[in-house]
């Protein structure tokens, strides 16, 4: 049996049903992420059948996290979310665009929703860089991003230069 490098520390993410749809769309979407392995029920439970997946792994942008198949008891909210740290306008696009086209949902600040329910800040490194700079270019900033959904690289950077 192949032996597999177990992390010490894994984020584990509740899905209804959907681990491996959501692992595979985030390996498709974002770099240095992948699928790893995949648990099946090795028997019939109270709410499945042996061979349903149970537990998916997968990385993304490097972080190891697994897919609980648990059931709908549990949702998914902003206490949790992914911050992806982007360098510029386009790859902003990129990852917002995936998320929210593909069954997501915009929200506030950065912050969008995939179609299962967990939330990722898009998060351009210009935006980071202002609001770390302080006094008033950071606060032009700030105030720029709360009028934002998508953050708009070139309109932060012009707020911050005032």
């Amino acid at each position: 049996m192949a032996h597999h490098a177990i992390p010490k520390n894994t984020i584990c993410l509740w899905y209804d049903g959907q681990a491996e749809a959501a692992a595979r769309f985030y390996a498709e979407t974002f770099p240095d992420s992948a699928v790893g392995a995949i648990t099946r029920a090795p028997g019939d439970y109270p709410d499945g059948k042996q061979g349903d997946v149970l537990v998916v792994g997968f990385t993304v942008f490097g972080v190891a996290c697994i897919g609980l198949n648990g059931g709908p008891i549990f949702q998914h909210n902003e206490a949790f979310s992914f911050q992806i740290s982007t360098e510029d306008q386009e790859e902003t696009d990129r990852y917002w665009n995936a998320i929210v086209q593909n069954g997501g949902q915009e929200s506030e600040c950065g912050w969008c929703k995939d179609r299962w329910g967990i939330s990722w800040q898009i998060t351009p490194r210009a935006l980071m860089e202002a609001l770390a700079a302080g006094g008033a270019e950071a606060k032009r900033a700030f105030e720029a991003m709360m009028t934002m959904k998508k953050i708009d690289v070139a309109a932060i950077e012009a707020a911050r230069r005032g």
